[in-house]
């Protein structure tokens, strides 16, 4: 068997974060990249530079914050994108450009209205300028799934030969099937005179639920990059997720001639990460990462587990990192060991001031619950407000009052723009209520889209994590909060929300489409 590597590209804080809702701030996407280089992923796509401030920002601080994995940044063929890449790019150890122009006859023709040649001179030129940034390059033929086989195998030859090292054939619309695809990406491999001079990859998307097999079956005919996220994370139904993708060549040595180099342990902890900083909460049968994925109620699946593992379960928990989300810290831990844990989380105070802050709170959240685990800390760390900046709206005070028979009623305080203000309200229920009293002060005329609570740990004191959903002029956010009493955890939701949807510019893609 050969034990050719089986290269990671992890693009959950670019094609993941285009999830409606699902916008991370800097300092969120420099914790995902510092959990993703912990699990040892090869290549982390940090963003698109060219499609805000903040997301060359978010690039840069990424680049500057990884040293063991390559950053990558996505760009248009067009040499503004590719040189705002280069820029964002340049503190990184470890450097790729991955730019990408459609393929597909529908693509170029009511798209890119623009011919066959065009395109291939437009991918040669891009490949050429971005070489000037970086010895690392990734070509994308966008809609590849869609394009005809001689013009892509045309277009191919040409970016290898221009000094591409990596060519990624993407499924953007998640349109084929496993065996078609498998074959498309060997048909490819074998009509390219000089694919011996690049590493084929593969992007799966979602939409028929087919991402993982059609990655999967591209790797078994050739490729050896899959490109993915945490989750499965990403537009529409999403891309291939991560952890499927590696347990699958993992635990099928016998039919993946690869291997990847990744500490799977630390698939569980990212997990919950990118789930606690999005809000997209993890399903529970979802295969690796769910929380019933290696839970069994079955009498007859009890019994065999109990006699042997491998009678029910073909990889163990705690190779994904199930055995290892548990601390040992309460309300007499030290600072320093608070501290120290919130490290190996991948999480540095930037002060002193900062790490009071968050102490504070730990003791807090210690003094209501006995046992504090990492999804806590994680949970804690984003509410502190140590990554938000400069907060428009904060909650300071609700009271809410609700009984059998009565309508319930919320009065809740606000700090808006420096100023203490307070309203009250009635509602439906407490979490109505409370909602309308904010809104009685803030007016926002956001739309509710989503109204989402899960449990972070087990037990009657774990805190509620609520997910609030807000749209406004077809702009969407996600706020989260969390507490052990489910309204209070709501409200903080709320206020996140709104001081997202306030705060942050609008993030207009400038894209032609999909990767």
């Amino acid at each position: 068997m050969s034990n050719d590597k089986l290269i990671i590209f992890d693009t959950t804080l670019r094609d993941g974060e285009q999830s409606p809702g699902a916008s991370m701030t800097r300092d969120e996407k420099v914790r995902i990249a510092k959990a993703l280089e912990r699990m040892r992923v090869d290549v982390i796509e940090a963003g698109f530079p060219i499609a805000s401030p903040g997301d060359f920002e978010a690039v840069q601080a990424v680049a500057r914050a990884v040293s063991d994995s390559t950053v990558c940044g996505l760009a248009r063929a067009l040499d503004k994108d590719i040189d705002r890449a280069g820029e964002a790019l340049r503190p990184a150890a470890s450097a790729r450009i991955h730019t990408f122009i459609a393929t597909s006859p529908i693509h170029m023709r009511m798209k890119l209205r623009m011919t066959p040649e065009q395109v291939i001179e437009q991918a040669v030129h891009a490949v050429k300028r971005a070489r000037t940034y970086t010895d690392d390059v990734e070509f994308s033929p966008e809609d590849a799934g869609r394009s005809e086989i001689d013009f892509l195998c045309r277009v191919i030859e040409a970016v290898i030969a221009a000094g591409a090292t990596t060519v990624n054939i993407p499924d953007t619309v998640g349109y084929n099937l496993p065996h078609q695809f498998g074959e498309l990406m060997r048909t490819l491999i074998e009509r390219v005179p000089n694919s011996d001079k690049a590493v084929f990859s593969v992007h799966c998307h979602n939409d028929l639920g087919l991402a993982v097999g059609n990655s999967l079956s591209a790797v078994l005919n050739g490729a050896r990059q899959v490109e993915c996220t945490i989750n499965g994370l990403g537009e529409r139904a999403g891309n291939a997720a991560l952890e499927e993708i590696v347990m699958t060549v993992r635990t099928r040595q016998d039919i993946f001639p690869c291997h990847t180099d990744l500490d799977t342990t630390q698939i569980v902890p990212c997990s919950r990460l990118v789930s606690g900083i999005t809000g997209f909460a993890v399903q529970p049968n979802k295969a690796i990462v769910g929380i019933n994925a290696f839970a069994h109620e079955s009498g007859i699946h009890q019994d065999g587990v109990l006699k042997s593992r491998e009678t029910y379960e073909i990889m163990r928990a705690q190779d994904v990192g199930w055995s290892a989300n548990r601390i040992v810290l309460g309300k007499h831990s030290g600072r320093n060991a608070f501290r120290t844990r919130l490290q190996d989380l991948g999480v540095d105070f930037g002060s002193d001031e900062e790490l009071n802050d968050a102490f504070a709170r730990f003791k807090e959240l210690a003094d209501k619950k006995h046992e504090i685990f990492d999804e806590d800390l994680q949970s804690l760390v984003t509410e502190s407000g140590l990554e938000a900046g400069n907060e428009w709206l904060k909650l300071i005070f609700l009271r809410v009052c609700s009984e059998t028979g009565k309508t319930p009623n919320a009065t809740v305080t606000l700090w808006v723009e420096g100023e203490e203000k307070q309203a009250s309200a009635t509602g439906s229920g407490p979490v109505d209520a409370s909602f309308k009293a904010i809104e009685k002060l803030v007016n926002s005329k956001t739309e509710l889209q989503l109204y989402s609570v899960n449990n972070i740990t087990s037990g009657t004191d774990s805190q509620g994590e609520v997910t609030v959903r807000l749209q406004l002029d077809g702009r969407i956010v996600n706020g989260q909060g969390a507490d052990t009493d489910i309204v209070i955890a709501s409200a903080k939701a709320y206020v996140n929300a709104l001081n997202k949807i306030i705060q942050r510019e609008q993030r207009a893609h400038p894209q032609f489409g999909d990767v």
